[in-house]
């Protein structure tokens, strides 16, 4: 390591990257070989107490990769806090270790930043692995949206609230200033990380994204979606190990979200929505049991 991230700014390398593994085994390989191949100065990988063997295919692939164990499962929020602390990169890339960043994309994301320091946030376009695009930039909802999407779109994902929230109406082919981008993969400007405290570490999984990205437009930067650039992800590895535990966290961190930025007179509408959320993580839980028991497994949990 060359300096501390408190080290002067023309002094930094441009990007570092920190990578929140749980059980990410050759996917992880995979991602850590392609953020290397975008000439990441530093690549920093939090594990959350992984028990495959994530530790053997990184040193394999990669023998200059900082490994940093922390004992358990933080959640993705924590873990990458605490991986930030040690990367030295002007600019952060945060994502998930079952991804592939394609070429050119951190290059991309980090010249959005260079031509304009108001955007704080920057993320690329997502794929599937077959290929359909994943809806990564979004809207934060309004009180009727939330509420249409929370109750419609586990049956009906076309719906029109679901549509307005997730930007389903435009083609995410150009550049724009959006509310929010996924956490799988962006990059971050290390001030505008710095100036927020990073996640908000009493998220575990799911809504830590929205959180930061709001958080960050309050504090006076913007979130782009840069289509350029662009990642193929995998989506749920580690979610579909534990489902349930992940639909529950999933309700409780909208909920949390929800009592933070709700304002005014909305606020008083909170233990409606509170109500609704729990029957929708009991409806979310019953389907997937569903599911199991009709065999049908191939079905992942993400964030809806």
């Amino acid at each position: 390591m060359t300096a501390d991230p408190a080290t002067r700014p023309d002094q930094r390398p441009d990007v570092s990257a920190v990578v929140v593994n749980y059980n990410g085994g050759q996917a992880l390989g995979d991602c850590v070989a392609s953020l290397r191949a975008e000439q990441v100065a530093d690549v920093i990988v939090v594990d959350n107490g992984s028990r495959d063997d994530s530790l053997q295919t990184l040193r394999a692939g990669d023998g200059g990769a900082v490994w940093q164990p922390v004992g358990e499962n933080l959640g993705y929020g924590r873990a990458a806090n605490v991986g930030a602390r040690s990367a030295h990169g002007r600019y952060l890339v945060v994502c998930n270790p079952d991804l592939v960043v394609k070429p050119g994309t951190v290059a991309r994301l980090a010249a959005v930043m260079d031509r304009d320091l108001g955007v704080g946030i920057a993320g690329p376009r997502v794929v599937n692995a077959d290929g359909t695009l994943y809806p990564s930039a979004r809207a934060f909802p309004s009180l009727v949206d939330a509420l249409g999407h929370g109750l419609l779109g586990l049956f009906r994902p076309a719906n029109r609230f679901s549509r307005r929230y997730k930007l389903l109406d435009w083609d995410h082919a150009q550049t724009r200033t959006v509310d929010w981008v996924s956490g799988a993969f962006f990059l971050i400007r290390r001030d505008a990380w710095n100036a927020v405290d990073g996640f908000d570490p009493a998220y575990f999984m799911y809504m830590e994204d929205v959180d930061l990205c709001w958080r960050v437009t309050n504090a006076g930067w913007r979130v782009v979606y840069e289509p350029s650039g662009e990642i193929v992800h995998l989506q749920g590895m580690s979610t579909d190990r534990q489902p349930y535990r992940m639909i529950l966290a999933h309700h409780r961190s909208m909920w949390r979200f929800a009592g933070r930025s709700t304002r005014g007179w909305r606020r008083a509408l909170l233990p409606v929505i509170g109500i609704g959320l729990l029957g929708r993580a009991g409806v979310a839980c019953s389907s997937k049991w569903r599911d199991d028991r009709r065999g049908n497994t191939g079905g992942r949990i993400t964030q809806s």
